[in-house]
């Protein structure tokens, strides 16, 4: 069985202001990926099994779903098929995306290809698939994950109805600073941080801060990186860290608070959250990334852009 392998994906801005109809910026992230396999030898029974149970419930979603290759889909679940994958369950980086993105491109009849002309109206097609099918491991998906491994490719969310392909700005290979996301020592569940998420925005004060404060520093954050202004991305960042740090304390790990607050204070670092939060990877910005690496030296990292 040939298959084709699907990044995992970080979204560079926007967690939560997607979910409430808002500005986003995701980025495909090669480091980790995975691809569809049969395998007799039974390695992975718990990908195997994870993939049985997603088959069921498409069975139930078959009329909301392009047609599926139910043929293919028999003959390959009796041959053991599983997702084999170097992605990390629950650490923001889209594991279920690219399972979702690889079950579409190996099983759906006249699918839209990732590559040729991808109209808006293909894209948005596109995207309420994958949020269709996404929804069973996430209760509640945009879709977003599983489109932006498909494709491969930085996507700008502006609205659920308003997404495009763009272009990353280009990296400076000798620079000092740079986008790095740091491992928080455990996992966590998106769909859990997602429903906390939905019953915070019923407070009032937390629905401001979010529309007026949040959603705000996100959009020029996003707007200042893809225009490559990184002095003023970085006096943006830290207010949108800050902003995240005092509001969204459930989904920022304790161990990982004051090392949060320190990179205010100190100016050498800012976090934000890497997806839903709760664990999993940060994301961290720097404009010198060899003393910041140092102060972190405890701590799993890796660079995915130079400034």
């Amino acid at each position: 069985m040939s298959s084709s392998i699907y990044s995992s994906k970080i979204l560079l801005f926007g967690e939560y202001s997607i979910v409430i109809n808002s500005y986003g910026f995701a980025i495909p992230h090669s480091s980790y990926k995975g691809s569809l396999k049969l395998n007799a030898g039974n390695k992975d029974r718990d990908s195997q099994k994870k993939i049985l149970e997603f088959i069921e419930y498409l069975k139930k979603k078959d009329k909301n779903l392009p047609d599926l290759d139910w043929i293919n889909i028999n003959k390959d679940k009796k041959n053991n098929l599983f997702f084999e994958s170097n992605i990390p369950q629950g650490y923001g980086l889209g594991s279920s995306g690219a399972l979702v993105a690889a079950f579409y491109n190996r099983y759906v009849k006249n699918k839209i290809p990732y590559k040729g002309n991808l109209t808006k109206n293909k894209l948005q097609k596109l995207k309420n698939i994958f949020s269709e099918m996404e929804s069973y491991f996430h209760g509640e998906s945009s879709g977003i994950d599983p489109l932006n491994c498909y494709l491969g490719l930085p996507i700008l969310i502006k609205s659920q109805n308003e997404i495009q392909i763009t272009k990353m700005p280009e990296q400076n290979g000798l620079g000092y600073g740079g986008i790095f996301i740091l491992d928080s020592g455990n996992s966590s569940d998106t769909s859990s941080m997602v429903s906390l998420f939905l019953r915070k925005m019923e407070d009032e004060n937390f629905n401001f801060m979010m529309k007026n404060q949040f959603i705000k520093y996100s959009k020029i954050c996003i707007n200042e990186f893809l225009k490559g202004n990184i002095n003023s991305l970085f006096k943006s960042i830290k207010i949108l860290s800050e902003i995240t740090l005092n509001n969204f304390q459930p989904m920022i790990p304790k161990k990982i608070a004051k090392l949060w607050d320190e990179g205010i204070k100190t100016n050498d670092y800012f976090f934000k959250l890497c997806g839903s939060g709760g664990g999993g990877f940060l994301l961290g910005f720097t404009l010198d990334i060899e003393n910041t690496f140092k102060k972190l030296e405890n701590y799993k990292k890796e660079i995915i852009y130079k400034f």
